[in-house]
């Protein structure tokens, strides 16, 4: 399987979805640098994708020292995640594996530094890879017979650097017969959903519609949606959910058509620091993504733009919270403590 983010022994190569569907391009990334500019700018994202990227950032500054005295090689390397942890606030993937690779880092030496990173990095990359095949796996039990699913953004192969949450889950009930058709949302401002969503679908020949965020009330009025489920990249200690903008409105749209309403995470997105989604930083984005479409101006010149990149949907919307460690479900708050620290089953 080919993932969007992969090791290349001195480079990380990653899948530039700002191309996509147009353009599959493949680039490779030598610098620390450079893998802070395309999580920036959204070249590489996904939470897990971002903690994946930024793990790989890390010890490439590994290598980028070498030459350094052995004294200043830790202080480059530390730098580096210092400016990896600035490249996007919301997903906490981004920082556990940051704190990961920092301690990594202080177990290390001059002599094995770098193979220390890389080998931390290569291991963070492999659970997530292990965690999001038992996410698809307990995701698509979810799903009943026949079903029609709606899902938005994009939580696939290309937002994880393994094998999905959301997506991972409805395209493995796609392959045991449960799943009839995919609803996806465009997802804006970035078309995620349109231009990613929609594109990964096509490549595993799952039916697929596509509709415009807007048209979720709707599509759930008139036709026979079974279940939502969405991806996160950041989910409270209580069970409140930080995932793109618009997931909020749909999981109360869901409530009121009595709708399933799905989230899917590995635990490495589960922040126990933060009690709630009023502690989650939301990431405020470029006007241009709101006014432009594809570099060409489509709002009238001088408005205003409000450009949240996420929402929190309160926990009391959530049906249940897909895990490598179990499907969990209220109280969350006891619940994904112990799904974070390894002791739960299959919750219920």
């Amino acid at each position: 399987m080919t993932y969007s983010v992969e090791w290349h022994g001195d480079g990380l190569r990653v899948l530039d979805q700002s191309r996509l569907p147009l353009e599959e391009r493949y680039d490779l990334l030598r610098s620390v640098e450079e893998v802070a500019s395309a999580i920036r700018e959204m070249r590489v994202r996904g939470a897990p994708a971002i903690g994946v990227a930024a793990a790989y950032g890390v010890a490439l500054a590994a290598l980028q020292s070498e030459g350094a005295a052995p004294t200043l090689r830790p202080l480059a390397v530390e730098a580096a995640i210092s400016e990896l942890e600035r490249t996007r606030p919301t997903a906490v993937n981004l920082f556990t594996a940051l704190n990961r690779m920092r301690a990594a880092l202080c177990r290390s030496n001059a002599a094995d530094m770098t193979s220390t990173l890389i080998r931390e990095a290569l291991r963070i990359h492999e659970e997530e890879k292990e965690a999001t095949a038992a996410i698809s796996s307990l995701g698509a039990s979810l799903v009943p017979d026949g079903a029609t699913v709606l899902t938005h953004c994009n939580a696939g192969m290309l937002a994880t650097a393994a094998h999905g949450t959301a997506l991972g889950a409805i395209i493995e009930a796609y392959r045991q017969g449960r799943v009839t058709r995919v609803i996806a949302t465009e997802t804006r401002p970035l078309l995620q959903g349109a231009r990613l969503t929609v594109w990964e679908l096509l490549k595993e020949s799952v039916p697929v519609t596509l509709i415009t965020d807007s048209m979720v009330g709707h599509v759930m009025h008139t036709q026979d949606v079974a279940c939502v489920i969405v991806g996160a990249d950041r989910v409270a200690a209580n069970g409140d959910v930080a995932n793109k903008i618009g997931t909020y409105g749909i999981a109360v749209l869901a409530r009121a058509h009595r709708v399933p309403f799905y989230v899917a995470a590995p635990t490495s997105t589960v922040d126990l620091s933060i009690r709630s989604g009023r502690d989650i930083t939301i990431e405020q984005r470029s006007d241009d993504e709101v006014t432009t479409v594809s570099g060409h101006t489509v709002a009238a010149r001088g408005s205003q733009v409000l450009n949240p990149s996420f929402d929190v949907t309160p926990h009391r919307y959530v049906t249940a919270i897909v895990t490598e460690r179990g499907i969990i479900s209220m109280p969350y708050s006891t619940r994904l403590r112990e799904a974070a620290s390894g002791s739960s089953g299959r919750g219920n």
